[in-house]
Parts: C-alpha cells; structure tokens; sequence
C-alpha cells in the first residue's frame, strides 16, 4: 500500500473547498508550510489570514467570523491547537455553540525527531471533555478528505487531528464516511479492536495474523471518539465482551477510556488498552516511538491472545 501523511489532505481538500465554498475561511498560525494551506493563501487570499504564532488570537478571530455566518477554519499544531488555545475554544466557541473547525497536524507521536514539546498526545482526550466538541482523526488520506469535507458540513465546532509522518492507505475513494459512526474495516465474533487515526493500519496487520490462526477479531476505524459510536461499542461488548482500544494518544481519556466507560456503564466486558503509556515522549524516529509503546501489530496481536485465554 502507498503511503501519504493525512495533513497532505487537509492541504488539498481545504483548496478544493475554498473554490467551492467562499463562506470558507482558513486561519493559520503561522505554520501554512508545514500544515500543507500555502497554496489555498496563494489562490484565495481574500479568504485566508495569518494569525501569526497567536493560537489564542486565531481562535477569537474565526469565533468572530462565525458570527457572521463564515465557516472558519483555524490551521495549527495540535500540541498548540488544543492547549494553548483551550480558552478560548471553551469560552468563545462551544460555550456560544459557534460553528468553528479546528484543524491540526503534528497529532500524536508522528512529531518524532522534534521530541516532547511537539508530540501532542493528549489534546483528544482534553477537548473531548468540553461540552459541544466534536472530536476526530481519520486513518489515511482519503478519509481525511471525506471527513473535513463532513466537518465543513457540520453544523458546530469540530477538532480534527492530522498526522505529520506518512501513514499507509486504507480506503478507497468509493468508501462513505459519517461524523460518530464507526467504519468497519474486519467482521469477527471472536474479540473487537477499536482503532483511529495512524493506528488502523497497525491494527489491521494485526487482524491478518490473527486470521491466519482462525481467530476471527472484528475491527472498526473509529474515527470519531466524540461522539463515540455508541451502538457500535455496546455491540462489541455485549457480543464479544473482549476489547482492544488502539490510539497514537495517551491512554489516559482518549479512545480506550471512551470504550472503558461504557463497558463500565454496561458492567459487562474487558477492556485493554494500547496507546501512549502516560508518559511524555521524546526524540526518536516515529515507528520507534511506536515501539516504545507497544503501539505494534505484535501486541495487538499478543493482547488478543492473552483475551482469548481469559
């Protein structure tokens, strides 16, 4: 499978939406070369504006043209999109219920080499506590595309998140996508993963394994941790009752403890948890960091057996 890195797609389909939409505004932060919108400044200037390194001024400037009936777009990292910014996404755009995209690259470990201060490995799991967020991150290119064009659609404030490394395609051009419902990518009755973003292709060599073993274990892309697929994951409980979340995230708050508070709430099934294991990162090269973590088809692969002998 090819490879692209999912903020090439917030590039391209932003540039496809501004000759559609002109109510489509891009605010950026100063990184345009980076998150992949030089080229929507340079064809629709008249809809772009360059914030500078002001996460908090972007936020307050797209809340004041969402009032006006313009769908802004703020385009950062997401270590300063989500934090520096929180403030102000609380305040000025999910208190007000403001119809705000927050777009940003750079989710998770895929920083690498840049080490700690740039790997964002908790923003899903803040901003899915406040109230009005919707939280996502697509698993490759095209459902990147799908789901900011969904997210342009959308009436409300949105945080999607992007990664900087390339990861493997997926889906298909043909393949549909909807805010809150998970995609299945595996049927299986014998146990479920959940996975997002950067983390379903892992996922997925995982699946193949374990089917060459006959062990049949459904998997679904969830790219929307908020709203999560609650059908989805009540199924999965109760069919199956053994769960594997997968998440480019800290495992504290993020997808696995979505998944962990229905199971909780159901009071029924087994939850394990494979992400970030609460702890900064550092600087290494990606797929290491993914190591470090046990973010590998291998533990997945391990941890199904190990629910499977439960």
């Amino acid at each position: 499978m090819s490879k692209r890195a999912t903020r090439e797609a917030l590039g391209d389909e932003m540039l496809q939406l501004g000759e559609e939409r002109k109510d489509i505004y891009i605010i950026d932060c100063d990184v345009s070369k980076s998150c992949k919108t030089q080229a929507f400044a340079a064809k629709y200037p008249e809809q772009h504006v360059n914030a500078g390194i002001s996460e908090q001024n972007a936020v307050g400037m797209a809340a004041g043209l969402a009032t006006t009936g313009k769908v802004p777009f703020v385009v950062t990292y997401a270590v300063f999109g989500s934090m520096r910014a929180v403030e102000q996404i609380r305040q000025e755009v999910c208190y007000p219920r403001l119809n705000v995209k927050i777009l940003c690259s750079h989710g998770g470990l895929t920083p690498a080499n840049d080490g700690a201060s740039h790997q964002c490995i908790e923003d899903m799991g803040i901003l899915r506590t406040i109230p009005q967020m919707t939280v996502i991150m697509p698993a490759d290119y095209t459902s990147a595309r799908k789901l900011i064009r969904a997210a342009a659609e959308y009436e409300g404030a949105v945080y999607l998140r992007f990664t900087r490394d390339a990861v493997e395609d997926i889906y298909d051009i043909s393949d549909d996508f909807t805010i809150g419902r998970a995609n299945c990518l595996q049927a299986g009755n014998d146990l479920t993963i959940f996975a997002n973003g950067d983390t379903v292709a892992i996922a997925l060599e995982a699946v193949k394994a374990l089917a060459k073993e006959g062990i049949h274990a459904a998997l679904y892309d969830m790219h929307t941790i908020k709203p999560l697929d609650e059908e989805c994951v009540k199924s999965a409980i109760i069919n199956s009752g053994k769960i594997i979340t997968v998440e480019d995230h800290n495992i504290i708050n993020g997808l696995g403890s979505a998944v962990c508070e229905m199971a909780a709430e159901l009071g029924h099934g087994i939850v394990k948890r494979i992400g970030v294991q609460d702890h900064f990162g550092e600087s290494a090269p990606y797929e290491e960091l993914l190591r470090m973590n046990g973010i590998t088809w291998e533990n997945i692969y391990h941890t199904a057996h190990q629910l499977l002998e439960m």
